[in-house]
């Protein structure tokens, strides 16, 4: 696995090999020893998406997660917003594609926001995730926040009515949770 460190303070980006020959591919998806973190992951999730749906932009505020994210089927648009008080690159977001042709994965440490398009007619996701999830400590932003600025190469996506209606500005969630 190659680990590169991304201009976001404990954001990285994992490489993995896939051996591929006449019966299928094989590849591994985390190691704890050499996938950049040490960090231990309680549970893991997966998800499926068709094309142009946009999950996010999702965090805990309390119970607050990191997540090391992986596609095994598709490709997406990954995107990781720093919302860390006193962090030098508050604000600031890093985006990626990761797919199942290119083998990256993305590490996001606790006190990010995230989403991600999908790119492909089917996109299948996994998650390991170091915290439970928390339906009471969870808080969207909106997609579109103006302030972050995010290209996200699409202007009428896909999106769950929790996205859509209960996503909040991040001016509103700094009002609350800062």
């Amino acid at each position: 696995m190659k680990i590169i460190n991304t201009n976001i303070l404990g954001l990285k980006v994992i490489t993995s090999t896939k051996f591929s020959d006449s019966r299928g591919e094989f590849r591994e998806l985390f190691r704890k020893n050499t996938s950049g973190t040490k960090k231990e992951f309680k549970f893991t999730c997966y998800s499926k998406s068709k094309k142009n749906v946009l999950r996010g932009l999702h965090l805990q505020t309390s119970y607050a997660q990191a997540k090391y994210v992986t596609v095994i089927k598709g490709s997406i648009l990954d995107v990781a917003v720093d919302l860390r008080q006193g962090s030098k690159t508050y604000k600031k977001y890093f985006k990626i594609i990761l797919s199942s042709e290119n083998c990256k994965s993305i590490f996001i440490p606790k006190g990010f926001a995230h989403g991600f398009l999908s790119l492909d007619k089917e996109n299948i996701i996994v998650y390991h995730l170091s915290n439970y999830r928390s339906k009471k400590n969870e808080v969207g932003i909106k997609w579109n926040e103006k302030i972050l600025g995010i290209n996200w190469g699409i202007k009428k996506p896909i999106l769950s009515e929790k996205d859509a209606t209960k996503n909040i500005s991040l001016l509103d969630y700094e009002k609350k949770y800062n």
